[in-house]
């Protein structure tokens, strides 16, 4: 489980999207038309691999070097700024307030706010410094990538790890030939990516912006380099990110049956893919080779399990393997990006897929290497999704990535690979040019000294009961969406994060923590902030609302009071939102304030306080991110007594991926509690209308 520390408990997948997804410089077609009007020729780096310690200062230097429109607004982006403690206290307070047990509690956290002004007075001073030391960067991305994830030694799987799952592709054959549905839609994907990965590379890829007037916001680009061509390492203590030059690997890792290979999936010279049948024959040996050849140790799991512990398996296999087994890891982690061909699996529903891209399950687990920055999974009759590290690059970046390569069907990509002349003569035949990574090094990982095989007996039943102790539950609302919120008068996503509060506080009987990720990109070395959504407003409405639906619809008094409060719920959320997105939220704050607490130092009694940390214990761990291509998305819990609840909103439905632990039964009624809000309260709107005349 996630640990419920000061940083922890505020830490989660950061994809936030309120808007339309993706802004008019990234939209594909833009994309296209700038990669067909370049050369997209990726420089070489100064050095053929670099190892981030967590510090995005370390690597902005290849920002510089590789140039380009990606990394064109760094220099000038702004700072995350700080705000006043006055501000924090007057904004933390009301969201902290309806979660109280008592009035004795209530009293108590009033009294620790307002002494701690005059407490945290030089604790403000240290941060401010800090800032002025770290001009060129964020003065909380340091921590936060450190203390929220290298140290963090909990399992990536469930705890770090998020996945989406694509929409399905409707010109894949409706007969497979001789190669399955999965192999098909694998080579498309990765055709696409080698397109976008060479904009990325090249610096040619716009950098993102926000806003609808000119001109519009750039976001941070920092994000990127740690996209393709990227792993975390395990390590005692703290983790490191190994990222790769890309104009050196022109390899993805494909994984199948538990079994590892590299092959080669660009043009060596120009970055440009391969052509389609290439990749898909590569690919299909792949699979013939998994049936094949010597026995391993499912390597897999090793990186599923808690972080000493994959340090240890890792120094393990480099202790048994020597240089062979070093060189093989480094192929590893130097491809572009893990693709895992599932051609055991057949999943129909949302759930089925979800489940396999959020873990891989008992059945699949073997056959992820989950330190990879992004694993494409494509199942034997051709569903896919994919699965990111979280360590170093939120969100947002990615779904940008997984537009474009799912953008484009696997007939249009044929038909373009096509159009190109391209066929397979004139290239390494594929049984030439896959690579079994860990093939050269079977006797020594099945020699009699190895402890190879016991490490992946003993992380395999850690990651079995891992996997076994969760429960997952897609549910797709079909009753409405945006377009019929909006002509409501409601903002989206507020609106459905007060259903949120009700469905919760109906399941649980109280209200619980709730966060939602919130992107600060617009801030050099930005990530994300905590938009709060407890607060006295959705307290009222929930509580009005009561514990069951209580049809008094029909009563106008009874209505009017619950609509005005639905109202006010709604507008105070979007105001949190507005404050957070500027950087103005509270939790970032008060955890560097916390952070500027000295050894030996007696902290403000504010930061003990139980309802402090009930407040920020996120029982209700939210996200919003809505895409057309996109059928669920999800992550895990972040407390043990909470759900992980991914949502989004298209314009005539909703989606909610709801996870928890297995022992708790939530998931399931609260997607039926998440159904009966969102019924609920479009009655209340539906009726106060009144019917509207057909004639």
């Amino acid at each position: 489980m996630l640990r419920q520390g000061i940083l922890r408990s505020s830490c989660n997948v950061a994809v936030k999207s309120t808007k339309k997804v993706l802004p008019p410089t990234t939209s594909p077609l833009y994309i296209l038309r700038t990669m067909n009007a370049t050369t997209n020729n990726i420089k070489s780096w100064p050095h053929p691999m670099v190892e981030s310690h967590g510090d995005y200062r370390a690597e902005a230097y290849l920002e510089d070097h590789i140039g380009g429109k990606l990394y064109s607004a760094q220099h000038s982006l702004p700072r995350l700024p700080i705000p006043a403690i006055a501000d924090t206290i007057s904004r933390f307070l009301p969201t902290a307030l309806p979660l109280a047990k008592s009035e004795e509690e209530k009293q108590t956290l009033i009294k620790a706010c307002e002494e701690f002004e005059g407490q945290a007075g030089e604790l403000q001073k240290r941060l401010l410094e800090r800032k002025d030391e770290m001009k060129d960067s964020s003065w909380l991305q340091l921590w936060w990538n450190t203390l929220g994830y290298l140290q963090v030694r909990d399992p990536v799987v469930v705890n770090v790890s998020y996945f989406f799952n694509f929409s399905d592709d409707g010109t894949l054959p409706q007969i497979p030939s001789d190669k399955s549905l999965g192999v098909l839609r694998a080579a498309s994907l990765l055709y696409s990516t080698a397109q976008f990965r060479q904009l990325v590379a090249s610096g040619e890829l716009p950098h993102e912006a926000i806003g609808r007037k000119e001109p519009k916001t750039a976001l941070c680009s920092a994000a990127y380099k740690y996209m393709f061509n990227a792993c975390r390492v395990p390590r005692k203590d703290e983790d490191t990110y190994r990222i790769y030059d890309p104009s050196l690997n022109s390899h993805v890792i494909v994984a199948c049956g538990g079994k590892f290979f590299s092959v080669d999936f660009v043009e060596k010279g120009n970055g440009e893919p391969l052509p389609l049948e290439v990749i898909e024959e590569r690919l299909q040996t792949c699979v013939e080779m998994s049936k094949s050849g010597p026995s391993l140790p499912m390597l897999g799991y090793l990186t599923s399990d808690d972080r000493d512990k994959c340090a240890e398996a890792r120094e393990e296999l480099l202790r048994v393997g020597g240089s062979k087994m070093e060189e093989a890891l480094k192929v590893l982690e130097s491809g572009a990006l893990l693709i895992c061909l599932d051609e055991n699996e057949t999943p129909v529903s949302k759930k089925q897929s979800s489940e396999i891209l959020f873990t891989g399950g008992l059945t699949s687990g073997h056959n992820r290497w989950f330190d990879k920055s992004i694993q494409l999974i494509c199942t034997n009759n051709g569903k896919a999704g994919m699965t990111g590290e979280h360590s170093m690059m939120d969100g947002m970046p990615v779904v940008g990535f997984c537009d474009y390569i799912t953008k484009r069907s696997y007939g249009e990509v044929a038909a373009q690979s096509s159009n190109k002349g391209a066929n397979a003569g004139g290239y390494e035949s594929a049984d030439q040019n896959v690579k079994d990574i860990f093939g050269d090094c079977v006797a020594e990982l099945t020699s009699t000294g190895s402890d190879v095989a016991t490490h992946v007996v003993n992380t395999k039943s850690n990651f079995d009961k891992l996997v076994s102790a969760h429960e997952l539950q897609v549910q797709s609302f079909q009753g409405y969406g945006s377009s019929a919120i909006k002509k409501m008068g409601y903002s989206p996503d507020a609106y459905v994060q007060m259903a949120i509060q009700l469905a919760t506080y109906r399941l649980w009987g109280e209200q619980g923590g709730t966060y939602e990720a919130t992107q600060v990109r617009p801030f050099l070395h930005g990530r994300t902030e905590t938009t709060r959504t407890v607060s006295p407003a959705s307290e009222a409405f929930i509580k009005t609302m009561g514990l069951r639906p209580k049809r008094d619809e029909m009563d106008a008094s009874k209505r009017t009071e619950k609509l005005e409060l639905v109202r006010e719920g709604v507008s105070s959320h979007a105001k949190y939102i507005g404050a957070a997105a500027k950087g103005m939220g509270v939790d970032r704050h008060l955890l560097g304030l916390a952070l500027s607490v000295k050894d030996g130092e007696t902290a403000p009694p504010l930061f003990s306080h139980p309802l402090y940390a009930r407040a920020k214990t996120w029982r209700v761990s939210t996200s919003h991110l809505t895409h057309p291509r996109f059928d669920s998305w999800g992550y895990g819990e972040v407390t043990p007594n909470g759900v992980g609840l991914a949502y989004s909103i298209h314009p005539n439905n909703c989606m909610f991926c709801v996870t928890s632990l297995r022992e708790h039964d939530w998931p399931e009624r609260l997607s039926h509690l998440l159904e009966e809000a969102l019924l609920e309260m479009q009655t209340l709107d539906v009726i106060e209308k009144g019917p509207t005349s057909k004639l």
